[in-house]
């Protein structure tokens, strides 16, 4: 199976700004008449391959995937031989079986050996740097719920070195929404990020502070991530010690001075990150976050595999 142009989606920037918009735009479409899209991807098989456990994102591309008239094949990374062969050459030969590939992996690195091997194209399922997927499945949640995206505040608080905030600055750049990072001196952005914000000549769109009042001040939305991500569990107690004044409570909600939603990618561990109270309240979002999954890959695994789709 060969593709005639392969695109990877490793990182948000994979994408350009006028990409990410159609696939954003495309996934409103498709989300509001599915049906018209139930052949989009007839004959398509999408390989996914595993090597951290999973909820949304297998249940969201295998569901996808059969809405969209194709197949997805899940693999389990330690049952295969990738744990015994060349990293490059299995995935070689997993791309002469599909159409594409998928992979949630521990280091971003093996994706991109994975891509680079492949003839196909590979999709970053989480990796320890990045999670693009989930910062579709964001926007399109964010712009659902803001219809005017450009003139709202975002705030991400917690780890500011995560992969979802990193992909959400990415995304949020891109598009040109203002994004607060919120996190400890210990754990903020990394500066490989902020001299790729100046690269695009829009970091005046993100500003990063430890300052919990100020940077939550005026925001319309609020999003926190797990403390201590899978493979980080030796560093557990250290991070929730310094990343325990930056819980996402009550206290921290009304210090925004206005009725802001909440957003969190799942799974939450509660009372740890954020409380029990905020993530029930009306104002939470996460749910329609985690179906917000399926509609954005759904998208862009059409841009990726039959961008002349006409339905």
């Amino acid at each position: 199976m060969i593709m005639n142009e392969k695109r990877d989606f490793l990182i948000i920037p994979d994408l350009t700004a006028r990409e990410l918009r159609s696939v954003l735009d495309l996934a409103k479409t498709m989300k509001a008449d599915p049906k018209r899209y139930a052949k989009a991807l007839e004959g398509k098989e999408l390989v996914m391959l595993f090597q951290k456990t999973s909820t949304r994102t297998r249940l969201s591309f295998e569901a996808g995937m059969h809405q969209l008239g194709g197949n997805a094949i899940f693999l389990d990374w330690t049952r295969t031989n990738l744990t015994l062969g060349s990293l490059e050459d299995e995935s070689k030969s997993i791309a002469r079986y599909v159409d594409a590939i998928m992979a949630r992996v521990y280091k971003h690195e093996d994706l991109e050996a994975m891509a680079k091997a492949s003839r196909v194209p590979v999709i970053n399922g989480l990796s320890d740097t990045a999670h693009p997927c989930q910062a579709l499945g964001d926007m399109l949640t964010i712009e659902e719920y803001c219809p005017s995206p450009l003139d709202i505040k975002v705030a991400f608080i917690g780890d500011g070195t995560d992969n979802v905030c990193m992909s959400l600055i990415e995304i949020c750049v891109m598009l040109g929404v203002r994004l607060t990072v919120i996190a400890p001196p210990e754990y903020t952005v990394p500066e490989t990020m902020l001299a790729w914000l100046e690269t695009t000549d829009l970091d005046h769109l993100v500003t990063v502070t430890p300052d919990i009042e100020t940077g939550i001040y005026g925001v319309d939305v609020i999003y926190t991530d797990t403390f201590v991500s899978m493979g980080q569990e030796d560093q557990a107690e250290q991070k929730i010690t310094l990343l325990k004044p930056y819980q996402l409570n009550q206290a921290i909600v009304n210090l925004s001075g206005k009725n802001p939603y909440i957003m969190h990618c799942l799974p939450a561990h509660r009372n740890i990150e954020i409380t029990s109270d905020v993530l029930d309240s009306t104002r939470s979002i996460v749910f329609d976050q985690a179906e917000n999954r399926m509609h954005a890959q759904k998208a862009l695994l059409v841009f990726l595999l039959n961008p002349g789709f006409e339905p």
